[in-house]
């Protein structure tokens, strides 16, 4: 089955067809860090008429990259949520619109299922059951995923996901949009021996997270720390020593509540998906931890770590094989709970 996905969550448009014979055939990104730059984060309104100007002229793209017509495609999958709900149903109504003119299957695709179904895109992918770990700018959850629309969720954020977290210290040490990429930047050039920065929630049983209180301490430290402080180069340092304080404390309390993960399952692999997925030195923490434990730890590349269109095409391509399709109208789900998807196969 040869699937279009079109994903318009947030602030990134991403279109790509996937074959399920022939795998990934194509795939385009059109990102908007330079469009929400000036305001310091995402605009919703903007981010919508975004998403109308750049996906159709990017589902043509990946039309003439795979070197598919139109009449080859069999099936549409699109992100129902959760996300801005503007930006959804701009992704919607194209998705459902375009099915409806080549008169062939829709499904409306969980965001995050997209995620953590992205390794599977990758030569060796993971097999199922396994634990994942969905760690974005929106969500911080911990799942154990037994096979496709079977998912337990084992923990999740109380506030302020990992990815949040990071943007919003990002914004106090003065950096720029997109705040985690810089962050992580900034924390390379700084004495890992100057801080060490409480791991949020490890010193209690379970395994939900929170950060707000780890960015609250990161604020008081900075304040403290940064009066008087007049050397532009000391105050660099400092603004380093304090990234890189804060980068390791989110690092190893995700990795913390991963091991625990794997201990309560019993499983041996774990699927680590998300835009924070790709910071390298949460990577080196989670490959250490699952050394000391003989578990093995899969990653989606670079470019599919953050939104994209593969993830849903190949998501939605799982859903419609298995006889899954949505009716003639849509919508949107800005709040879902992985939880409440149905198992493949059970929805015509």
């Amino acid at each position: 089955m040869i699937v279009l996905g079109i994903e318009t969550s947030c602030d990134e448009t991403g279109v790509a067809i996937y074959d399920s014979e022939r795998g990934l055939r194509a795939d385009a990104l059109h990102s908007q860090v330079d469009l929400h730059a000036e305001y310091g984060g995402v605009v919703p309104e903007l981010a919508s008429r975004d998403h109308v100007r750049k996906t159709l002229p990017l589902v043509q793209r990946v039309l003439d990259d795979a070197g598919v017509e139109k009449s080859e495609i069999q099936g549409l999958a699109y992100t129902a949520g959760p996300g801005l709900v503007g930006a959804l149903l701009v992704g919607a109504a194209i998705g459902r619109s375009l099915a409806y003119a080549w008169a062939v299957p829709a499904v409306g695709v969980h965001h995050m299922e997209g995620h953590l179904l992205a390794p599977m895109l990758e030569v060796d992918p993971p097999a199922f059951p396994f634990v994942a770990l969905l760690v974005s700018g929106g969500h911080t959850l911990l799942v154990q995923v037994d096979g496709i629309g079977q998912y337990r969720v084992l923990g999740e954020s109380l506030d302020d996901a990992a990815g949040e977290a990071f943007d919003k210290t990002a914004k106090l040490l003065s950096l720029g949009y997109p705040g985690g990429p810089a962050l992580a930047a900034l924390a390379e050039q700084g004495d890992p021996k100057r801080f060490r920065f409480p791991r949020p929630m490890v010193d209690r049983p379970g395994m939900d997270f929170s950060f707000s209180g780890l960015k609250t301490f990161t604020m008081n430290t900075l304040r403290e720390l940064e009066t008087g402080v007049t050397d532009q180069a000391e105050r660099g340092q400092l603004h380093a020593d304090i990234a890189r304080a804060f980068e390791e404390a989110v690092a190893d309390t995700l990795a913390i509540k991963c091991r625990r993960a794997l201990q309560e399952t019993g499983l041996s692999r774990l699927v680590v998906a998300g835009g924070v997925s790709a910071n390298q030195r949460l990577r080196h923490r989670l490959n250490e931890e699952a050394g000391k434990h003989a578990a093995q730890v899969f990653y989606p590349r670079l470019e599919f770590c953050t939104d994209n269109g593969a993830m849903i095409a190949f998501a939605g391509c799982q859903r419609l094989l298995a006889g899954q399709h949505e009716p003639l109208g849509f919508g949107a789900t800005p709040r879902w709970s992985l939880e409440e998807l149905e198992q493949p196969g059970g929805q015509g």
